[in-house]
């Protein structure tokens, strides 16, 4: 189902500044029977990267209601939330007063359960990220590198891409965030440059500090990527993928991050 402004639609006005210019923000999450899974964290980093640009954002209470509705009937949904800073006059010159438009979708989804048990194999992008710190770590609607970056490959053995910054820092990948295990320690890329703060990442996070494994978040270049024992991916869909292949590199799918998927599980299933 599809909801704008709370109401079922295929479409928004042509003067909405999220199709004129990508002027607005998303998450993406999973429900199950109808109720969004770790609804306060995503609606805590909607608002926040709403706040970053300006946007009004829409109550809590008033798009939990909406993703209600959207995903009601699938006992497993995918929703994509969007917040757009809505309709405006040409130009760049945000509209005053802001009108937000809200956008819920919601499909039916069942995942390959083999990749989170064998593994996923990534492709190494050439397209390397741009550095924009005030953009940094928001998931707002103008994504076209990532949309670059994935029409680099077609080959449905490959299941991600991985980006790079412009200094060849790894930053996550097209749809994904990255971590890394080396010694039972774990690291994740700096945001504050480029890329997504997801929502499964600031899990991640947690439940390392948690659970006693060692977390840093830090500078990554390629080399460390290559060199590390392990490695897998994470959004808030897919939940955790190890990844077991990049081009002639292989990692294989250790204790560690093992055990950091079952925990995540866990945590899902708490909420079901």
């Amino acid at each position: 189902m599809m909801l704008v402004n709370g109401a079922p639609a295929e479409s928004i006005p042509v003067t909405d500044r999220g199709l004129a210019y990508g002027d607005g923000v998303f998450r993406t999450l999973r429900a199950v029977d109808g109720c969004p899974l770790h609804w306060p964290r995503h609606y805590a980093k909607l608002h926040s990267d709403c706040a970053a640009l300006g946007i009004p954002c829409p109550s809590a209470s008033l798009l939990l209601s909406e993703v209600q509705s959207a995903a009601a009937g699938h006992p497993h949904a995918s929703v994509k939330i969007m917040v757009t800073r809505g309709s405006g006059l040409r130009g760049y010159v945000p509209p005053q007063p802001c009108v937000p438009t809200r956008i819920v979708i919601a499909e039916a989804r069942t995942l390959p359960s083999q990749n989170a048990a064998a593994g996923v194999a990534v492709h190494l992008c050439s397209l390397r990220l741009a550095h924009q710190p005030a953009l940094a770590g928001i998931k707002h609607l103008n994504r076209l590198e990532n949309v670059l970056a994935r029409a680099e490959w077609n080959d449905s053995t490959i299941a991600e891409g991985l980006l790079l910054d412009q200094d060849g820092l790894a930053i996550g990948g097209t749809m994904s965030n990255l971590f890394i295990v080396a010694h039972g320690a774990l690291a994740t890329p700096i945001l504050s440059r480029c890329g997504v703060a997801g929502v499964t990442r600031a899990r991640v996070i947690d439940i390392a500090a948690s659970s006693g494994v060692a977390c840093r978040v830090e500078h990554l270049p390629l080399q460390r990527v290559l060199d590390a024992d392990e490695l897998f991916i994470v959004n808030s869909v897919i939940g955790l993928w190890p990844v077991s292949r990049m081009a002639t590199h292989s990692w294989r799918v250790g204790n560690t991050t093992a055990q950091i998927r079952q925990a995540l599980e866990d945590d899902d299933a708490a909420l079901a």
